[in-house]
């Protein structure tokens, strides 16, 4: 991993104000350290990668901000910038910039390169496994939402709506993950933190059933 560039990308990084504990530098450096990762295994330009995961999110809005669905593409042209400032490859800018715009499922940006399906995969990785888990809670308890409905929790008799109910987030959004991605080493990691949610759910429906006598 490129010390400088994260150096400078964290820096960078602290004076930005993030919109919700979810994406905070902590969620960054578990995306770059997936990017890099995954990176190595598909064979993708390192140096589009990591930059692009350093910065994807340097422009965070909150989840009910009417232009949220901007906020990808205002990141890549913050970043760009940002990279022009610290002296950064100008021939690479381009797929740094299309790598962040294309990261984010509310921008409906299509990755076309494999660095931005690489970029896209480690940040749709996090949302999963006890790290996506905890995320979401956060998520939920910021915004003052129940955990989940009292009388169907796991959404069997109703629609899933994830606006009232955190956990309905799991079977609008976090369960059908895997199926979004792009490479096959995020398609197996995937697949085994889909299963330990999945697990995490069985638990959660064993406690929440009254108890036998």
């Amino acid at each position: 991993m490129d010390q400088t560039l994260a150096q400078a990308c964290s820096g960078f990084l602290l004076d930005q104000t993030k919109a919700d504990a979810a994406h905070q530098l902590d969620h960054v450096q578990r995306v770059v350290k997936l990017a890099v990762s995954l990176a190595k295994q598909e064979q993708a330009n390192l140096a589009v990668v990591e930059p692009a995961a350093w910065l994807h999110d340097c422009v965070s809005l909150d989840k009910s901000h009417p232009q949220r669905h901007m906020a990808a593409q205002w990141a890549a042209d913050k970043a760009v910038d940002f990279l022009k400032q610290i002296g950064y490859e100008p021939r690479l800018f381009s797929a740094i910039h299309h790598a962040i715009s294309a990261h984010s499922y509310s921008g409906n940006v299509v990755a076309t390169t494999l660095e931005a399906k690489v970029v896209q995969d480690a940040d749709r990785l996090d949302a999963l496994g006890a790290i996506g888990i905890t995320r979401c809670i956060q998520v939920g308890s910021q915004l003052g939402r129940p955990f989940y409905h009292s009388q169907d929790p796991f959404c069997q008799r109703r629609a899933a709506d994830d606006q009232a109910y955190s956990l309905d987030h799991f079977y609008t959004k976090l369960l059908l993950i895997g199926d979004s991605l792009h490479t096959e080493a995020a398609k197996r990691e995937a697949k085994r933190r889909s299963d330990f949610m999945r697990s995490y759910l069985a638990q959660l429906g064993s406690e929440l059933e009254p108890m036998n006598d």
